[in-house]
């Protein structure tokens, strides 16, 4: 078996997880740390997009990740694909949205299925990092606008055309003001 094949063996992650430190402290210790990942993760799956903060929310990432890219990679019908949806999702009737629908949305694309923003911080008061988590192709409306594929509809191209038609009228108006300045200038300095 070559590298090739055992690479093909184990889901990746379309995400760069770098190792650094996470700064997630909880008072129940590392079981409620998982409890609050769990929670976060089967939020994401429900919702599709929610708001957290950004340490919690970029762990999270890696975690949903993996869970979403096994369900497309093992199915249902895998043992231990449905054990990890089992102990990661704390509503177990998303078990069911998990493969029926995310799986199926998410089997064509070849980059992450989540897409992760920073959020504006609050002003004013004390700032902590936040961050908008969000699984790629949800019915909510995008959070940055794509205004590429907006250049050539009609109505922008009659208004480019119409601000370029007004500039041009300005500019020759501030033209015809400069030479009627300077002849100005030339007369009075010729009397």
């Amino acid at each position: 078996m070559n590298q090739a094949e055992v690479a093909k063996l184990m889901s990746q992650l379309k995400i760069a997880v770098r190792p650094r430190h996470r700064n997630l402290k909880n008072k129940d210790g590392p079981e409620g740390r998982l409890g609050k990942l769990r929670k976060t993760v089967t939020a994401l799956i429900k919702h599709e997009r929610i708001e957290l903060n950004y340490q919690r929310a970029d762990e999270a990432r890696g975690y949903a990740e993996r869970l979403i890219s096994d369900a497309i990679r093992y199915g249902d019908c895998h043992r231990p694909t449905m054990e990890m949806a089992d102990f990661w999702l704390v509503e177990k009737q998303l078990v069911h949205k998990l493969f029926k629908v995310l799986a199926p949305r998410y089997e064509q694309y070849t980059v992450s299925v989540t897409r992760m923003y920073k959020a504006p911080k609050d002003y004013p008061g004390w700032y902590r990092p936040r961050a908008v988590l969000e699984l790629r192709g949800n019915p909510y409306p995008p959070l940055v606008p794509n205004v590429n594929s907006n250049r050539f509809l009609l109505h922008n191209v009659l208004l480019d055309e119409a601000q370029k038609e007004l500039r041009k009228e300005k500019y020759a108006e501030i033209a015809e003001q400069i030479v009627e300045k300077g002849k100005q200038e030339e007369s009075c300095s010729t009397k």
